[in-house]
């Protein structure tokens, strides 16, 4: 004998959303209606999917209707504003479509005040990279970045340049007891005060994370994160780091905040995808309101994070300046992928996104880096209020790191490398010079965006090997 009883899979035929609806359907059903037959119960319930408002306020269907309204309106993706908020972009001519793309379709978001993208920018998840984006009240995790706090980090020694040449195999052999990259750790980290933070032990996602923070302090991630030696000048003697005109010993890292960062990244991207509908195309672009609990969480975990991204390149720098024996005369750092409470012209909080952007508010420090073949730059911003105080944060991708494995000669990149009188240690060829833009044109589009304070040529450069990414850990003491 057939059963009298519903089950769920049969109301989803009839055209039922999963949870509340399905749940209330059965109870009703099953006491409201127990004694009547499946097919009456269909009959009844497909006219309630189908028109939901005329059954709202029924005496005993009105439960079901008013939970298939929740669902269609909780399910229903948010409107995007039908035009786009106008935005500069700064070099448009070296920027692929991709990314301006993703960037008019981040114009489009109800939260969106103002945004700007640099002449760095590829295409990204979300926000491109490059992407400055500002909004009002409301955190992106993928305007963020995965690599939450990823960031660079110069010092610069009162060493004379001729240092480099006569000691590149001692300095080759500093970096390689000094660094680690990818799943490369040291066997006994360095504390440091940052893991004893409170919120370690105040959210689940953190809490769930901390021993792996301390097993990664102090390393660099994989990919297109470096240490390396070279050679900074300075150029103009009004800086901020007092320091004469002329050329110098130095340091230059560029890493985030490893797996505590990344991890953070994708727990609150999903919930900020759960929580926020938004049409496909824009799906990543997901936000967090900061008056909610998960967007405050958001909040204090992405600091955390990016304090721990520092953490590990101070730790980096001072292992090299032991190794050194020298005290660095200036430190120079800044993130590039984080969101800040700022103000805008009128004086009003804005939450600036700047997704592979450096800040550059009037008088601010920060660095620019090129490839392991071509100069970085020291800058000040100038305060821009188009650019919403910010610049590029590299040179940026010409090719992906696909494109780079299928097109070019392992050979011709390591002949260019040589010629340029670089000794490099680790990385491969979704990391060749060749797959950057030319870091002197970036430099030229955004020359009303920040002075040139000082340049960085590399010298002896070390990024993730191939053992270190497919997870050979090296360990010293």
């Amino acid at each position: 004998m057939a059963s009298k009883k519903l089950i769920g899979k049969d109301l989803k035929k009839i055209g039922f959303p999963e949870g509340r609806a399905i749940g209330e359907a059965m109870r009703v059903m099953e006491t409201a209606y127990k004694g009547k037959s499946i097919l009456h119960k269909k009959a009844m319930l497909k006219k309630v999917v189908e028109t939901p408002a005329l059954y709202a306020k029924h005496e005993t269907l009105g439960p079901i209707a008013t939970a298939l309204l929740i669902s269609e309106i909780s399910n229903k993706p948010l409107a995007m504003r039908e035009k786009r908020i106008p935005y500069n972009v700064y070099g448009a001519e070296g920027i692929e479509p991709g990314a301006i793309n993703q960037m008019e379709i981040a114009m489009k978001l109800p939260v969106t005040k103002s945004g700007a993208l640099m002449p760095d920018a590829h295409q990204g998840y979300g926000l491109p990279i490059g992407g400055v984006l500002a909004t009002e009240n409301a955190v992106i995790p993928y305007g963020v970045g995965v690599d939450i706090g990823c960031r660079m980090c110069m010092t610069i020694y009162d060493i004379p340049p001729a240092y480099v040449h006569q000691n590149t195999e001692a300095l080759e052999q500093m970096l390689m007891e000094n660094t680690r990259f990818g799943q490369g750790v040291f066997k006994h980290p360095k504390d440091h005060a940052i893991l004893e933070n409170d919120l370690f032990n105040e959210i689940n996602i953190v809490k769930s994370l901390k021993d792996r923070a301390w097993r990664q302090v102090g390393s660099s991630g994989g990919g297109n994160h470096f240490v390396e030696f070279g050679i900074a000048e300075i150029l103009n003697e009004d800086n901020e780091m007092d320091l004469p005109k002329g050329k110098y010993l130095s340091v230059l890292s560029h890493s985030g905040s490893r797996g505590l960062g990344a991890n953070i990244a994708r727990h609150y991207t999903k919930l900020a995808m759960d929580m926020t509908k938004l049409p496909s195309e824009a799906k990543h672009l997901a936000w967090l309101d900061l008056d909610s609990e998960a967007g405050q969480e958001y909040w204090l975990a992405m600091n955390l994070a990016g304090d721990y991204a520092s953490a590990c390149h101070h730790q980096i720098h001072e292992r090299l300046a032991l190794a050194l024996g020298e005290r660095p005369l200036a430190m120079v750092e800044n993130h590039h992928n984080f969101a800040w409470k700022e103000q805008d012209a009128d004086g009003t909080e804005i939450i600036v996104h700047r997704k592979g952007a450096t800040p550059a508010g009037k008088g601010v420090m920060g660095i620019i880096p090129g490839s392991m073949t071509s100069p970085g730059f020291l800058v000040r911003g100038k305060g821009v209020e188009a650019s919403i105080n910010s610049a590029a944060h590299g040179a940026g991708r010409l090719m992906s790191r696909t494109k780079a494995k299928q097109t070019l000669s392992k050979k011709d990149v390591k002949q260019h490398i040589k010629k340029a009188g670089i000794t490099l240690i680790g990385s491969g060829l979704d990391e060749a010079p060749q797959v950057y833009k030319n870091i002197h044109e970036v430099m030229d589009r955004q020359k009303e965006l920040v002075d040139v304070i000082g340049t960085f040529q590399p010298k002896v450069v070390r990024m993730c090997g191939t053992n270190e990414a497919r997870g050979g850990r090296q360990e010293v003491d």
